[in-house]
């Protein structure tokens, strides 16, 4: 019976993702709404400005308008990207650990960028999703990371936090990505409109850049 549930999601997915873009020509990308105090809107101008990125390098139709999406929620069953960020705790109930397995087993992605102090949250977090996982981190060579454009140390370094390495870790099922989670990069905070953080625009070009090459990991994988 799960097998046939996880059918008629996979398939409901590709349906209303299919519908979307027949009706506006283009799909949107999601931001994802959480509970637990952790400021999931952390980056307001970071989606909008790597969808025109992706639209400009990629070929893509992306709007720049980002849905905002509850993990618990069946709206996630309509974007095929969910990108979840922020810097504190993150809590699922049951119904949204379900809710949220269920879109990822059926064909969805998360992306979750640590903006710094999300760590220990989301790792809990996504072991009541995925249970019997655990994060893997990728090596350097995963298509990932080879995409149009080329990282062949992994993550590009955003912002400081805690001065370690990036670290790009992974939740698989049957052989596919469901979940990617950059660590110590900071990916977000580089997508966002310069005058935010005043980063070097070599920074912001970078963290685009590999933002790219995951939106483009995920279309054609």
């Amino acid at each position: 019976m799960h097998r046939y549930k996880t059918l008629l999601i996979s398939l409901l997915l590709l349906f209303t993702i299919g519908i979307q873009a027949q009706q506006s020509g283009s799909i949107s990308l999601a931001l994802m709404k959480y509970k637990g105090g952790g400021d999931w809107y952390a980056n307001p101008t970071s989606l909008p400005n790597l969808a025109g990125f992706c639209n400009t390098h990629l070929g893509t139709n992306f709007k720049r308008n980002i849905a905002t999406v509850e993990v618990g929620s069946l709206d996630i069953f309509n974007y095929p990207f969910i990108h979840m960020t922020g810097h504190g705790n993150v809590l699922f109930s049951d119904q949204e650990a379900d809710n949220l397995r269920q879109y990822l087993i059926a064909g969805g992605f998360l992306h979750i960028d640590d903006n710094y102090g999300m760590d220990p949250y989301i790792r809990v977090a996504m072991k009541k999703v995925f249970p019997e996982k655990e994060f893997v981190e990728l090596p350097f060579n995963h298509p990932i990371y080879i995409q149009k454009f080329k990282f062949p140390n992994g993550l590009p370094k955003i912002h400081e936090h805690d001065g370690k390495p990036p670290r790009g870790y992974g939740i698989f099922w049957e052989g596919r990505l469901v979940c990617f989670y950059s660590y110590e990069s900071d990916l977000g905070d580089g997508w966002e409109d310069q005058s935010v953080h005043n980063d070097p625009e070599d920074k912001r070009l970078a963290a685009l850049r590999m933002g790219a090459n995951i939106i483009s990991y995920v279309f054609l994988q």
